[in-house]
């Protein structure tokens, strides 16, 4: 067992580089797939059950129409809009998201964002191993309840071993049982309440209960995805062809992620509970259909576990050089050991995600884009700058004024737009802001900051 464990944690870097899922180069041109592969793991990346619990606690303080409608397509917009950037730079570069922060942020200073997204993304993992607990047994303070979430644990850890072929085996029959019975469920739900007017008369009468304004609906889509937006190039690099880099944030955002939010909000409005878990039961759903429901559920979270564990997994192996197997042993831990008891706290996680992840690629879209013209040479990566301090001073900058708390500290109010805008965004635009500003201010007084005083060859 010792022996075995030694191995798995020793790198080797040719089998390494063997694997298609190689996180310390960019993608080789023979690991690229083909377009009906690349689209069919989009649609099951995107068919995370995440959606279904952000659908569930926006209509908890929206009405259906139009507020949670509206405040969900903003939401998902940013979030393509952010995914389809940051996509692209993997499909351009074959680079994973802990390989393109090192261009902007530096070898060393890839530290913050790889190890801050590593951490959320576990975070997240923890809550799906707790959702499948409560899928299958009501009680979250039983023996039962533990038992199976440390099983969805281990499950999560194991088929994430095989890298990105165990996610799409999984994907595939979790979407086509999710859609049907997110379709019947959407329809019941409706029939439930007497038809369409009752159900949005409902669903208005709900929301006045403990309301929620369209600023924190939007900043609750957000950070439902953001984490899963900025890590994007983790599958585009494996992408052919340019659209087919845009087409997957766009399944996975504005289509399948849209799509769950709806079914999670309408269901919650027609059951009173926000919970897909206990919506979607056997108990309120019928034994066909909600045992359906279960199958459904059990392989959405296992496609979602899977996921969130395969991409703090690339990121580390990358940033840290271990083997990605390592990694999924260390992640996989401790998301399951977070998952049993992390569950009940969904919202306020996702709100700390909306807050503090957009500002971390604020820098990198600067820098890509604007700075470098959409050119990050790969044969550069062993030889970058240590650390990049506009990047990390950006990032802190727009981190800090997501938060509306530092009018506690005499700052001015209307020194915030996040008190009025959506924080999510507006961290964003100050991170993208301030890297300009300070880059071009170094620029003019001729010191080089990060790639752009890395000496070419």
């Amino acid at each position: 067992m010792i022996d075995a464990l030694k191995k798995i944690f020793t790198l080797d870097e040719k089998a390494e580089a063997q694997s298609e899922d190689n996180p310390l180069a960019p993608t080789k041109p023979e690991h690229r797939q083909d377009t009906g592969p690349m689209l069919a793991l989009a649609f099951g990346w995107g068919f995370l059950i995440t959606g279904l619990l952000t659908g569930g606690g926006m209509a908890a303080g929206m009405p259906f129409w139009p507020d949670m409608i509206e405040a969900a397509f903003v939401g998902n917009l940013v979030n393509f809009s952010v995914g389809a950037a940051i996509g692209y730079m993997g499909y351009k570069t074959a680079c994973n998201s802990g390989l393109l922060y090192r261009f902007t942020y530096g070898a060393k200073g890839v530290f913050l964002p790889v190890i801050f997204l590593a951490l959320l993304t576990t975070g997240w993992q923890g809550i799906v191993v707790g959702a499948f607990g409560s899928a299958w047994v009501a009680d979250s303070s039983s023996a039962a309840y533990y038992a199976v979430a440390l099983f969805a644990g281990i499950l999560y850890t194991a088929t994430t071993f095989y890298g990105v072929k165990g996610i799409q085996r999984v994907s595939t029959p979790s979407v086509v049982i999710l859609v049907i019975v997110g379709v019947a469920a959407a329809y019941l739900s409706v029939d439930k309440l007497g038809g369409l007017d009752a159900f949005l008369q409902a669903s208005r009468d709900n929301a006045a209960k403990k309301p929620i304004n369209f600023v924190e609906g939007v900043n609750l889509v957000i950070g439902s995805w953001i984490v899963g937006a900025v890590v994007m190039p983790e599958y585009t690099r494996f992408a052919k062809k340019a659209w087919v880099a845009l087409a997957i944030p766009f399944i996975v955002l504005i289509i399948s992620q849209y799509f769950l939010q709806t079914i999670g909000a309408m269901g919650a409005t027609a059951s009173g509970e926000a919970d897909f878990t206990k919506y979607m039961s056997i108990a309120n759903q019928g034994f066909i259909l909600g045992g359906l429901a279960l199958i459904g559920m059990s392989l959405a979270l296992w496609t979602t576990g899977d996921a969130n564990l395969y991409l703090p997994s690339v990121q580390t192996a990358s940033t840290f050089r271990m083997p990605q197997k390592a990694m999924v042993l260390v992640w996989g831990t401790l998301g399951t050991i977070l998952g049993l008891g992390i569950y009940n706290y969904f919202l306020s996680w996702i709100g700390i995600l909306a807050n503090i992840v957009p500002p971390l690629v604020g820098p990198l879209i600067v820098d890509y884009y604007l700075v470098h013209r959409a050119q990050y040479r790969t044969e550069d990566l062993g030889r970058l700058h240590v650390v990049n301090p506009a990047a990390i001073i950006a990032y802190l900058l727009g981190a800090a004024l997501t938060f509306n708390q530092l009018a506690d500290f005499g700052v001015p109010t209307q020194l915030l737009p996040g008190a009025t805008w959506v924080p999510a965004l507006w961290g964003l635009i100050v991170s993208m802001v301030a890297y300009t500003v300070i880059y071009y201010a170094a620029a003019a007084a001729g010191t080089r900051l990060g790639y752009a005083g890395v000496e070419r060859k």
